[in-house]
């Protein structure tokens, strides 16, 4: 049995795919497997892995193929189905980086435990510059304190590795009216409520942004799913301790999901900080007409590409 489960949700990426399965064959250690969930895919997803099955690429590849439903509803097919210790999400369009798995369990196998979440690292571009600044320079660190801004550091993508049985305590996601834009970080900030984890200074991810890809619409994914944001930003709001200018910026983000779901009679209600909701009502209604414009051009852009 594998000790990490190494999951990829995927939709129409047939074209990006085999960059990550290169990266994964050259992992100096191949104790894991690759969960692949196929979100829906219309194009040569399945042929493509079908052949790379048929290989003896030193490691297992499992395959589970699901009606299309969002980034979220893959990661719970992922999560229902894992049996390793550990689990990390590296999308599609991203590879792993030399060494990152040996890395992982290394690390791991010397420092984790039942108390810690998992491992907290790096993620890079192509060239190996790291996105945004190195973690705190200690023993262990909790995403909450970072996206607070405690540590005063650059914001960039950072790669967790998760205990599946946390994964599995938080999960599923829910889906909210249908929405396909619920950013499943929402899962590992539940997560960070109750447990720290391992810092590893190391970038164990190789990002490449897409085009269509979560970064490059998100005023989109915005406007999409209102219901979905909102939750996020009332989890946020909720966080211990956090400065003031962070609960104002998820109470105006807050009020302008709620507005863009069309619950604008009931914003205060679902809100721990119900003074400080009605209070950032006026900026969250400007952000909403801001996402509306934004989401229109973010979708000509798209059209354009096509």
């Amino acid at each position: 049995m594998p000790e990490l489960t190494v999951f990829t949700p995927t939709f129409n990426r047939a074209h990006t795919l085999p960059r990550l399965y290169d990266s994964l064959c050259q992992q100096s250690c191949k104790d894991f497997c690759w969960l692949i969930i196929d979100d829906g895919s219309t194009d040569s997803t399945v042929e493509y892995v079908k052949e790379l099955q048929q290989k003896n690429c030193g490691f297992e590849i499992r395959y589970i193929y699901k009606e299309n439903g969002g980034l979220h509803t893959a990661y719970n097919t992922a999560i229902e189905n894992l049996d390793t210790e550990l689990a990390m999400c590296i999308d599609s369009d991203d590879r792993v980086a030399n060494g990152a798995i040996e890395k992982i369990l290394n690390k791991w196998h010397r420092e984790g435990s039942d108390t810690l979440a998992g491992i907290d690292s790096l993620d890079c571009y192509e060239d190996g510059k790291i996105i945004g600044d190195p973690l705190p320079d200690q023993k262990t660190v909790n995403p909450i304190d970072l996206m607070v801004g405690k540590y005063k550091l650059r914001d960039g993508d950072r790669k967790l590795i998760i205990r599946s049985e946390l994964y599995k305590s938080v999960a599923p996601m829910p889906t909210l009216n249908g929405e396909k834009n619920f950013n499943p970080h929402y899962m590992h900030l539940k997560i960070s409520l109750k447990y720290d984890f391992l810092v590893m200074n190391e970038p164990t991810c190789i990002v490449e942004y897409q085009p269509d890809g979560m970064a490059n619409n998100i005023f989109r994914q915005y406007r999409n799913s209102p219901n979905s944001f909102a939750q996020l930003r009332l989890l946020c709001m909720d966080f211990l301790n956090a400065p003031l200018k962070f609960q104002i910026k998820n109470a105006v983000h807050y009020d302008s999901s709620s507005i863009l779901a069309g619950k604008f009679s009931n914003i205060w209600k679902e809100s721990k900080k119900p003074l400080l909701t009605i209070a950032m009502i006026f900026p969250g209604i400007l952000l909403s007409i801001l996402i509306k414009v934004l989401s229109k051009k973010q979708l000509i852009i798209m059209d354009n590409k096509k």
